[in-house]
């Protein structure tokens, strides 16, 4: 990290009450779990083929029986 942008990061952060502190530290704390690394797909690999045909048939048909849909009275 730049020193600079450090510097004015905690310039800033110095000035914010107690909450938006943890407001800030918060959302670093996403950030860097955003950030880190997944597991190759390769590794992956012995998972496939194992969800029986029929439950993948039936998934999507859900998905594309539920999804898109707009229920109104839900906001």
């Amino acid at each position: 990290m730049s020193l600079a942008i450090r510097d004015q990061i905690l310039e800033k952060l110095d000035t914010l009450p107690f909450g938006a502190q943890r407001q800030v530290l918060s959302f670093v704390q996403a950030l860097s779990l955003s950030t880190s690394k997944g597991i190759p797909g390769e590794q992956m690999l012995c998972f496939a083929g194992l969800i029986p045909e029929e439950d993948l048939r039936a998934m999507a048909s859900a998905i594309e029986a539920e999804c898109e849909k707009v229920d109104s009275s839900e906001w």
